[in-house]
């Protein structure tokens, strides 16, 4: 029987994860044995399919792209798959390591495994996931169903409001890099009893990393779960669980003061006193997990006198309430996006303008809560570089501005704007100020 790949859960599979969750909830200890037969079910796979066909991305080391997989059809790769999970004859194989520049310089590493691959890890995620989501802290937001940057930013708030105005802005130096395998593995085994579930992620965590600036040979991955597997971000959760919950238990027993709200590897740690205690304590256990905070970046805040940057926004605690604005280097990145899209002057003025629409729906949407002059400061930007735009095109000696008389991009070519009129805001950016 055929199994339609489709992006809305399956039943079968919603009340798999319910029953998983739901069991962990109800039982604090339980452990599950039988999990690795669920990851080749049929329509696992195939869900696990459609979430990496959704998401795209460029083909892992053996060059096949999910063009061609539609080109053969799916089927095949998913019966095979099934297959040789079946029978324990899968192996992943090596990941692509590909390198992208960082905005405060350097460069980070991410680790693109082949398609196939990413759809086994896919499905072992479906099944793992709901386990781990009944364990993980109310104050992780990063990389979980339902969970959003935004909601950590409420946290930041609600903790501000609440006294907590002493802050540790954190940085976990070369997170995904560093994590031991060894220790990760006791963390899943924690919830998993399941060896040959533990078998497959221990495969995922040691698949050999092919690196074109070494020679292209592939090479044993000693440590570390690389950025870009679709499995990572939810070991990287599993591992840093162990922080999350530590922490609330020294509050809850009176020993540390404070809020730990993590995104991923990003964290910050607000307290109602300076938080010596708190960081020398985080320091520890960071060792004790064969991890480092970063020296040089992770600093004390009183968030009355100074300001703190975290998920790209700057936050300002003054006069009793929070303003947002945008960091730094998240600033700098939309400043690189807008001029790289501005550079194509074989484009008209409208396939120009839809381009720009897409970037800014999509950034305006995360940014939403930031001040407004910050946002009109944006809205100036982009008619200025359209203007320079237009003066490159057609070889003019200024700046097209004729194109910005009387709001024309907006009306004619329907420009969309950072700072929309109050009417038209979502709901929540009444934060902004």
């Amino acid at each position: 029987m055929e199994i339609v790949a489709t992006l809305k859960t399956p039943e079968k599979l919603r009340e798999l994860q319910r029953a998983l969750y739901l069991r962990v909830k109800k039982e604090p200890s339980f452990r599950a044995y039988a999990l690795y037969d669920k990851v080749y079910r049929r329509d696992v796979l195939a869900h696990g399919y459609a979430l990496v066909k959704a998401n795209g991305g460029a083909p892992g080391p053996d060059g096949e792209t999910l063009e061609d997989i539609e080109t053969r059809g799916s089927e095949a790769l998913l019966e095979g798959l099934h297959d040789e999970l079946k029978t324990k004859r899968y192996r992943p194989g090596p990941v692509r390591r590909v390198y992208i520049p960082k905005l405060g310089g350097g460069e980070r590493p991410l680790g693109i495994p082949n398609v196939r691959d990413r759809v086994v890890q896919m499905a072992a995620k479906l099944v793992l996931e709901p386990l781990f989501e009944a364990d993980f802290d109310g104050d992780s937001f990063g990389f979980r169903p339902k969970r959003s940057a935004h909601q950590a930013l409420d946290a930041i708030q609600d903790a501000l409001e609440q006294g907590m105005c002493w802050i540790i802005d954190a940085d976990v130096e070369a997170y995904f890099d560093t994590i031991p395998h060894d220790r990760l593995m006791k963390a899943v085994a924690e919830r998993v009893v399941d060896g040959s579930m533990l078998a497959l992620v221990k495969a995922f965590l040691e698949a050999p990393i092919v690196d074109e600036r070494d020679g292209g040979r592939p090479k044993r991955n000693a440590k570390g779960t690389p950025q870009g597997g679709v499995v990572s971000p939810l070991l990287a959760n599993i591992y840093l669980n162990l922080l999350d919950r530590n922490f609330r238990r020294r509050v809850e027993g009176g020993s540390l003061r404070g809020r730990l709200i993590r995104y991923a590897d990003d964290l910050v740690v607000l307290t109602p006193g300076r938080p010596d205690r708190e960081l020398a304590w985080i320091g520890n256990v960071m060792r004790r997990l064969g991890l480092a905070l970063h020296p040089e970046k992770t600093r004390v805040v009183d968030a009355r006198k100074e300001h703190f940057t975290f998920l790209g926004h700057t936050h300002f605690w003054r006069r009793g309430k929070l303003y947002l604005d945008i960091g730094k280097k998240a600033r700098q990145r939309i400043r690189d996006e807008l001029r790289s899209k501005t550079r194509r002057t074989g484009l008209s003025v409208g396939q120009l303008v839809h381009a720009l629409n897409l970037y800014i729906r999509g950034a305006r949407q995360y940014f939403r809560r930031v001040l407004r002059k910050r946002l009109s400061q944006l809205d100036h930007d982009v008619t200025g570089l359209i203007a320079r735009w237009a003066r490159r095109k057609h070889t003019l000696r200024r700046p097209a501005w004729s194109l910005m008389r009387g709001g024309k991009l907006n009306s004619e070519y329907a420009l969309e704007l950072w700072n929309l009129p109050p009417a038209l805001r979502p709901a929540d950016s009444r934060r902004a100020r």
